[in-house]
């Protein structure tokens, strides 16, 4: 113990006045030492300026300003139990209400997929009678956009050709619209370079 002098946490033991084991010989070193008696009353002298120092207390708000500006992380299911906490009614007549409320509208929600369910081919004809009625509205949308670009003849021609001839005429006249486009552009081009 002779051959170094105390550390931090040793001066501390002896400042806090602990009694022990290991104590004694700290006091005895401190006795015969007087770098280590300088330091004792260094540390106590401090620790006696900190005493006599005011004790602070923070604003009102301090901690809700700290606070606004941690980031907090909250578990999905308490999260979840919070906003269901928020949802629930005051007072226990209206969350008996609340209760009803809810068992009835899940009752007839189960009712309702049941029935359903069970009247899945109804389901199904309903669905293929609005497709069906969904396609002849398309057909009689094309028809008459057919009937305006190509007129009467063009439309009768397309009607009592086969696919591949309609194919053939529906991408003709594609090709011709395009190549229609192109021209118009470079005629306006042409006009703008030569002002």
């Amino acid at each position: 113990m002779q051959d170094r002098h105390l550390r931090p946490d040793e001066i501390e033991l002896l400042l806090d006045g602990e009694e022990g084991f290991g104590v004694a010989p700290l006091r005895a070193h401190v006795r015969s030492c007087l770098s280590c008696q300088q330091e004792l009353d260094s540390a106590h002298a401090f620790m006696l300026s900190l005493d006599a120092l005011p004790d602070f207390a923070p604003s009102a708000g301090f901690a809700d300003r700290v606070m606004s500006q941690v980031q907090v992380f909250e578990p999905w299911h308490a999260a979840a139990t919070r906003t269901v906490t928020e949802w629930l009614p005051a007072t226990r007549n209206a969350r008996l209400a609340a209760g009803v409320g809810i068992a009835v509208g899940a009752g007839l929600v189960t009712a309702g997929a049941t029935w359903v369910l069970a009247r899945a081919d109804m389901g199904l004809l309903l669905a293929q009678l609005g497709l069906e009625r969904f396609r002849e509205q398309v057909a009689a949308a094309g028809s008459d956009l057919l009937a305006t670009v190509l007129g009467q003849p063009g439309l009768d021609a397309v009607r009592t050709s086969t696919p591949e001839t309609a194919a053939l005429l529906m991408g003709g006249f594609v090709a011709a619209a395009g190549i229609g486009v192109v021209g118009i552009r470079a005629l306006a081009t042409a006009a703008r370079r030569s002002r």
